[in-house]
């Protein structure tokens, strides 16, 4: 039995990140409905929420996530800093600077900027079947695209950081649906 008070090196518990993920998602949640709150009494309370306003406010919940996640793990892994220095560039490129702990529920760019690229099959013109080693190098490319901070890595410190951002994923899931189970029931 581990004692409580010992740190294995390099690992935190996944417990200790969903604490500090919860704690910090629920206060940047508060925030945003706080602005919801000063949005809709500045409009005329008898008109519906428009769609527009909707996204608006699904972007701000989806930064908050990221953002506590990736402060919540701290600067130890390269997936956390790849999110928090994109957040902290965009920043920048709108004149403003803030720290990124005060940023979780603003709105924080274009919405150009958050959509996807659409994914391009790169297929080769006879027709023949990539090898095993195209296929890896194409899986391993999806993963960087796929993990913040991804095309900076090698392949080992990719899957590193997949399963470590998977995890994290995981744990992001499981508190937003505790969130809405106690939200639901009450």
């Amino acid at each position: 039995m581990d004692h409580p008070h010992r740190r294995h090196v390099g690992s935190i518990s996944s417990r200790s990140i969903k604490m500090r993920f919860a704690t910090r998602f629920l206060r940047a949640l508060r925030k945003i409905n706080k602005q919801r709150l000063i949005s809709n009494s500045n409009m005329n309370m008898n008109s519906s929420v428009s769609s527009r306003e909707i996204i608006k406010r699904y972007r701000r919940v989806k930064m908050a996530a990221d953002v506590t996640m990736a402060s919540a793990v701290g600067p130890r892994r390269a997936w956390s800093r790849a999110i928090l220095m994109k957040l902290r560039s965009r920043r920048r490129g709108h004149g403003v600077v803030k720290h990124v702990s005060c940023i979780a529920g603003e709105d924080v760019g274009d919405s150009a900027s958050l959509r996807r690229k659409p994914r391009v099959d790169k297929k080769r013109v006879d027709g023949d079947h990539e090898d095993k080693a195209d296929q890896d190098q194409g899986q391993a490319d999806e993963l960087r695209r796929l993990v913040p901070g991804g095309e900076a890595m090698d392949l080992f410190s990719l899957l590193d950081e997949t399963a470590h951002y998977i995890k994290c994923l995981t744990t992001q899931v499981n508190v937003m649906r505790s969130i809405v189970s106690y939200c639901s029931s009450s």
